[in-house]
């Protein structure tokens, strides 16, 4: 039987540097445990549940179909800040081996269903943002925890609504047979200044206060 394309929200993360010689299989465990626990409290500041998503895990980081009626907007602010303040909780905690800093990627688009799960352009586009150079040359330099990246069509329909929509930046993205452009900023809470922390402040706060009522 031949099945229907449905627009979903798609996100993908991955823990930068997962495979370091540093890391040993106990400091691994740790990490991805931390992780799933950070994605789904961010998930949970953006109103998303967890049980609702379809998510796949992919050894060092996870790919998850946000439900149909998610709203994108509010996952956009709130998904970055909760995910990026859970991540430094922990770092401040763990030893050098056992420290978190995530890539996120996000994109919304046509997804089809098989028997091998889901598929369609729309999630290879995704993954090929989390592998973008410039994203990855950025995050080396940047002293945050977490890097966000979207697609244009993301970030216009999307960010450019939010409160964060300023903290953005225009980069190119060329992996494999892709060559488009993405949005990208690096989240540290601790240190972002002016009126573009302000908003993310702003952002932090309504994001808190939902993880308190949940």
């Amino acid at each position: 039987m031949k099945r229907r394309a449905v627009h979903r929200t798609i996100i993908v993360v991955d823990v930068e540097g997962f495979g370091d010689h540093t890391r040993i299989r106990p400091n691994q465990l740790i990490v991805r445990e931390t992780m799933y626990r950070a994605v789904q409290r961010g998930l949970r500041a953006a109103g998303v549940r967890w049980i609702r998503c379809h998510h796949a895990d992919r050894g060092d980081g996870v790919f998850i179909l946000a439900p149909i009626r998610t709203d994108k907007v509010r996952l956009a602010e709130a998904l970055p800040i909760a995910l990026a303040k859970s991540l430094r909780s922990h770092n401040s905690r763990h030893p050098p081996a056992e420290r978190i800093r995530l890539r996120l990627a996000m994109h919304a688009g046509e997804v089809a269903r098989d028997e091998h799960g889901a598929t369609g352009n729309s999630i290879n586009l995704t993954f090929r943002l989390l592998d973008a150079p410039e994203l990855k040359s950025a995050f080396r330099r940047a002293p945050g925890v977490l890097a966000v990246i979207t697609s244009e069509w993301f970030y216009d329909e999307v960010v450019r609504h939010s409160a964060v929509a300023g903290a953005y930046q225009r980069i190119p993205v060329i992996v494999k047979e892709t060559s488009t452009s993405g949005w990208m900023h690096t989240v540290n809470v601790s240190n972002d200044a002016g009126s573009t922390g302000a908003r993310i402040r702003r952002a932090l706060a309504w994001a808190q206060l939902l993880v308190r009522r949940s």
